[in-house]
This record gives structure tokens, sequence and C-alpha cells, in this order.
């Protein structure tokens, strides 16, 4: 971003994650409370980042495998005749997904209770920014109207 600036960029999605990185403003006189609530935003960032890279690389992965072990008990072969790809229909994907599902269900129970645990951290450092600011604004005023 421009060294002028004065907001929170967002970058293209990342293609291991699909998340949309952001690049975080930083306020030449940030506040320690301030800066408590962008670093716990970053640090909410990058383990969303870390585990939504993980997941999708495993999900790949099984996916092709599970693709593969199918086609090959058919007798087919991934790159089928006439030079079209051999795939699986609906009904045998639903497989992989539910089993994909309910093999790393607690891992996902694991991460909605960080996720909702971060995000109540930040939301509550938000309140406690916002609260400052709304008081920092009315102590300049009442000091301005006073002179």
């Amino acid at each position: 971003p421009p060294a002028h600036s004065r907001n929170d960029w967002i970058g293209p999605p990342d293609r291991h994650s699909n998340l949309r990185p952001v690049i975080f403003y930083v306020a030449p006189e940030e506040s320690p409370l301030e800066r408590r609530l962008r670093e716990a935003r970053q640090e909410a960032q990058a383990c969303d980042q870390r585990f939504w890279a993980r997941h999708n690389l495993a999900f790949c992965r099984e996916k092709e495998e599970f693709i593969y072990s199918r086609l090959k008990a058919k007798g087919l072969e991934m790159g089928a005749e006439r030079g079209q790809k051999a795939t699986l229909n609906a009904e045998e994907m639903a497989d992989f997904y539910k089993e994909f599902l309910s093999k790393n269900f607690r891992k996902h129970m694991q991460y909605n209770r960080d996720w909702y645990k971060r995000n109540f951290t930040i939301t509550f450092l938000m309140g406690q920014v916002a609260l400052a600011r709304a008081l920092r604004k009315l102590r300049w005023k009442k000091k301005n109207v006073g002179n």
C-alpha cells in the first residue's frame, strides 16, 4: 500500500488457503490498546491462513487419491482415451465428501472453538478501542470549549 494510506489493504486470494490476506494499517500514534487489537487481528488472520492452507492441501490430496483408487477399481485411468479425463459421478464424490468431513470433524470443531475465542477477543478489544477514542474525543472537546 502507498505510504499515505490510512486503511487496511486486502490482497488477492492466497492460492493455498483461498483467503484474502490483509495488510493492516499501523497508525503513527497507535496506542498500546490499538496495537493489541491490530496484533490480535493479525494473529487471527495468520491462524486462519495456516488452518485453511493445510486443510485445502489435505482435501486436494485425499480427493485425488480417492478418485484414482475408484477409477483403478473400475479398470479406468485418470487420462482416459480420446483426451477426456475420466471422472466420478456426483454420488461417488458424495461418498468422498462425507468421509472427508467425518474424518476431519474434530479438527473443524477445534478450529471453530478457537475462531470464536479469537473473534470474541477481537470484538472486546474493538469495544475498548471505540470507548477510549470516544472518551479522548470528549476530553478534547471539553478542553477546547473551556478555552
